[in-house]
């Protein structure tokens, strides 16, 4: 399929006053400009050609098919106006650095329309370790290669067109953090050796805080951020250049949690800031993720398994931020009183998230 059609579509149709007045508006929300619910709005842009839905299989097999799939999403929030900052990634899912390493790919049924993951070592962290031991990585291998190479080639082709090129952040990989790498290359047996190898476990998430923050400096370094102080993620700008996924972080009390990932965690914020992402329950670690330095929000995916008002005690009530909060509860702390600080950001903007 010819993109071109698409990228001149989308060009026609982005207003850069519209794109700077939310840029303005974001700024104001993540440095704590905000007295109400950040609910951001832009005007609506209809598109002059159809824009296909591209399925996350087809997509991986072309850097085109899967720059459209991409810009797909920022064809909509023109079309509906969502607040949301226009942003496209390299979306090849959790695998990205199990991969590079060596883990296989595991791919999603065709008719999931769901990203790739990985499968563990086969034997474990005994493979895991032979890895390690090395103390090298290729960027080339795996879905690492893909990751830095669509992005070559996204910038060549939109070099012709530069409002895209200035509006559409290209945002970070998913990288994931440091405790979920340790699980997706070590396998489920990572959280009894926490108890029977600490020392191991530890050497491992020291490994994986490593290649993250190097991962992370040799991608800035192609696709920097939207400016020096604040990034762009899934459509959401906050302060720092980083969001850390901890969504293996669930499976960890907040004691356990502190000892073995604060620590690592705090070395990514040390050197670029940012937020935490978890899916699943958060509340009962959020008082120990809410100590990290130089955090500046969180993103949670599943409010309605979390005590939101320990979340809120331990975020907003903190001055940090929370992006990306599904609309129902930001209704249901407004109807029960709960003040927010104007630190909500309201609009889900993961299609994973919203309701079909």
């Amino acid at each position: 399929m010819e993109i071109r059609p698409f990228l001149e579509d989308l060009e026609r149709r982005i207003e850069p006053e519209e794109e700077m007045r939310l840029e303005r508006e974001w700024i104001r929300f993540a440095d704590g400009g905000c007295e109400e619910v950040f609910v951001p709005k832009r005007k609506k842009a209809e598109p002059s050609i159809a824009w296909p839905h591209i399925r996350i299989n087809d997509a991986i097999e072309s850097y085109d098919r899967m720059i459209l799939q991409q810009l797909e999403t920022c064809s909509e929030n023109l079309r509906t106006g969502k607040g949301e900052l226009l942003s496209i990634r390299s979306n090849y899912g959790t695998g990205i650095i199990p991969t590079m390493l060596g883990a296989e790919c595991f791919f999603m049924p065709y008719e999931t329309d769901t990203l790739p993951c990985s499968r563990p070592f086969p034997d474990g962290k005994e493979g895991l370790f032979r890895v390690i031991a090395k103390g090298t990585w290729d960027y080339t291998k795996g879905l690492a290669g893909n990751v830095f190479e669509m992005a070559e080639r996204y910038q060549e082709l939109t070099e012709p067109y530069p409002k895209i090129r200035r509006f559409v952040n290209y945002y970070n990989p998913d990288l994931q953090g440091p405790l979920p790498l340790a699980e997706m290359t070590w396998g489920s047996d990572i959280y009894a050796d926490m108890y029977e190898e600490e020392a191991q476990v530890e050497e491992a998430l020291d490994f994986f805080t490593d290649l993250y923050l190097d991962f992370t400096r040799k991608w800035k370094a192609l696709c920097p951020d939207f400016d020096g102080e604040h990034a762009v993620e899934w459509g959401l700008l906050h302060r720092g250049g980083t969001v850390i996924r901890n969504d293996a972080a669930m499976n960890l009390s907040g004691d356990m949690y502190a000892d073995l990932v604060r620590p690592r965690d705090q070395r990514i914020l040390d050197e670029f800031g940012g937020c935490i992402h978890f899916c699943g329950t958060g509340h009962h670690y959020i008082a120990q993720v809410s100590e990290l330095r130089n955090l500046t929000g969180i993103n949670l995916s599943q409010p309605d398994w979390n005590d939101m008002e320990r979340i809120y005690q331990y975020t907003v009530d903190k001055g940090l931020l929370i992006i990306g909060m599904p609309e129902a509860e930001v209704e249901r702390a407004g109807q029960a009183g709960r003040r927010l600080w104007g630190r909500v950001h309201c609009g889900a903007s993961l299609a994973a998230w919203e309701k079909k």
